[in-house]
């Protein structure tokens, strides 16, 4: 059985495979702008809810899905595209995954993260590490950069 949810208002790009034992897929292109992050979360919450992830889980897979699009829109060039992926076996693991169109040339000091408090940067990758099991990148076949990271959701 495969899950597949994408926003209508955008055309769907390519979703993660299925395998045998059954997944569950959700895709979301988001704007490149400060509102993705807040935008993701709240689309993400209630699909995890539905794949039956408990408060803390949802909590947990949420910063990490906050942290990833904040640097892909603070970071990388457009689009912006949140993947969250999940199996229904006995694993138990939610896939993010951020990608995004590389890095951005640089970051004009006018841009509205340059204009945050310094002491609102750095910390996502500390988060990311400590919430998940795994996290990476990688070039995937359309040429994006994908940001991921998978989370025990057992």
């Amino acid at each position: 059985m495969t899950t597949t949810i994408s926003s209508p208002a955008s055309p769907q790009p390519s979703v993660l495979p299925a395998t045998e034992t059954g997944e569950r897929v959700f895709t979301l292109p988001l704007q490149h702008n400060p509102l993705a992050p807040a935008t993701a979360r709240h689309a993400a919450q209630p699909v995890l809810e539905t794949w039956g992830l408990d408060e803390e889980q949802v909590y947990d897979t949420l910063l990490v899905i906050s942290e990833l699009v904040t640097n892909a829109v603070t970071y990388a060039l457009p689009p912006v595209i949140l993947h969250l992926h999940a199996t229904i076996d006995d694993t138990g693991r939610v896939q993010v995954h951020v990608s995004d169109g590389g890095p951005q040339p640089a970051t004009p000091a006018t841009s509205w993260a340059a204009l945050r408090p310094s002491d609102e940067h750095g910390r996502g990758e500390t988060i990311i590490t400590t919430l998940a099991d795994h996290a990476g990148t990688d070039c995937d076949t359309d040429g994006l950069i994908d940001h991921w990271a998978t989370l025990d959701a057992a």
